[in-house]
């Protein structure tokens, strides 16, 4: 007499499942996060003012690393460009630009057509310097297209945890907002890592 052999279901959860606890993770952190008390002692900012600045000068220097790589790779503006403009838009969520965080501190402009303008003439400037400079004349920046994707998904994905965390830190409205970006910001992440093999 012969048994049937038992399915080969793979162990450990499946992506559905997955996804759909990050979702409720994120749900549940931006409608459960009670609402502090304002704590703002002596005319210093309160917690969700520091997070809320620290997230938009964050968003910023990604931006600015963006921005970097496309300078040090040109073939590659055209698959970065609307991942650099998405981390502006990050950076105006959180209140760049709006008194409450100063983008000029920043390494790159607010304004996306403004910071491809000055990327595509840093990358000029320095190929018309020297006629056998590197590609990635801009430092930081990877020698290979490949390896600068990877390092911008590396960066998108740190970010991106960095800011899971955070959640339970701040209120709900701004836990909803970091939430949502860090999402973005780990789907970036994927995007650039496929680009990247």
């Amino acid at each position: 007499m012969s048994f049937p052999l038992p399915s080969r279901t793979p162990s450990g959860p499946r992506r559905r499942t997955l996804l759909a606890a990050a979702a409720g993770t994120f749900a549940l952190a931006g409608c459960s996060t009670p609402e502090p008390s304002s704590d703002t002692t002596g005319g210093s900012p309160s917690a969700a003012d520091r997070a809320r600045a620290r997230a938009a000068r964050d968003s910023m220097t990604l931006a600015g690393r963006y921005t970097a790589v496309i300078a040090a790779h040109p073939g590659l503006e055209e698959r970065l460009a609307p991942l650099r403009a998405e981390a502006v838009r990050h950076a105006k969520a959180f209140g760049a630009g709006s008194g409450g965080t100063s983008a000029s501190s920043s390494p790159s402009a607010p304004d996306p057509a403004s910071a491809s303008a000055s990327a595509s003439g840093s990358a000029s400037a320095s190929a018309s310097g020297s006629a056998s400079a590197s590609p990635s004349a801009s430092p930081g920046v990877a020698d290979r297209p490949k390896d600068a994707l990877a390092d911008l998904a590396s960066a998108e994905l740190a970010l991106a945890d960095e800011r899971t965390q955070a959640l339970v830190e701040v209120p709900g409205e701004l836990a909803r907002l970091l939430a949502s970006v860090a999402a973005a910001g780990a789907a970036h992440a994927f995007l650039l890592t496929k680009a990247a093999k």
